[in-house]
């Protein structure tokens, strides 16, 4: 489950790279809408759901990381 971190390579493709004032969810490629419903279609398919369960709680706390920065 620690592999499906590398779906943050994706932040490279941004500019500036970092901007702690940015919200992932829906920004970046791999943090896309469409990517987040392949990623929950993962968890429906055995072979696929360790890996599919894995990135749908990355994309879980990163939207919770988009939550705590709009209430500051």
């Amino acid at each position: 489950m620690l592999l499906v971190n590398i779906i943050d390579f994706d932040h490279l493709l941004a500019d500036p790279i970092y901007d702690p004032t940015r919200c992932g969810i829906g920004f970046h490629p791999l943090h896309s809408y469409l990517a987040i419903a392949v990623y929950l279609g993962l968890t429906a398919i055995p072979k696929t759901r360790v890996t599919g369960l894995g990135l749908v709680i990355h994309m879980a706390l990163d939207w919770i990381d988009c939550l705590w920065m709009s209430l500051e």
